[in-house]
């Protein structure tokens, strides 16, 4: 039953967001200066290198607690290059960016096969029972 309300609570949140997300376009600055900006942008890496050390480590001793970690890294990955894109400026940077986000939907990718296709993080590599 707990399950249940947690779903409707979620249901719930995504169609709050969508006006607040109006609110957000009609009122954020085109641009803002920002405080702390390489340790907001150092956190999210620090965040991604954590996330990989965690899965592979997890992983490797075969705890099956890898699959939330493989999660976690892969929306931090996507989260990263949303961001590197989005704030780059036009020309170098924004190549750089999106040479990076490619990177990172390449970890994303990877690590979402983990967490949802790996029911045995002991037995990475093999193919589950019943596959050939």
């Amino acid at each position: 039953m707990r399950k249940k309300w947690t779903l409707i609570a979620l249901g719930t949140a995504a169609v709050v967001l969508v006006p607040w997300m109006v609110v957000l376009a009609l009122t954020l600055p085109a641009r803002a200066e920002v405080r702390n900006w390489s340790l907001a942008w150092i956190g999210l890496d620090v965040l991604m290198a954590a996330g990989c050390a965690a899965t592979a480590l997890l992983g490797l001793r075969g705890d099956a607690r890898m699959r939330l970690t493989a999660s976690a890294t892969a929306s931090v990955a996507v989260l990263d290059a949303w961001f590197d894109i989005t704030t780059a400026q036009p020309g170098s940077a924004l190549a750089q960016a999106l040479a990076c986000a490619v990177a990172e939907a390449g970890l994303a990718y990877a690590c979402t096969v983990l967490a949802v296709t790996d029911r045995h993080p002991s037995r990475i590599g093999a193919r589950p029972e019943g596959h050939s």
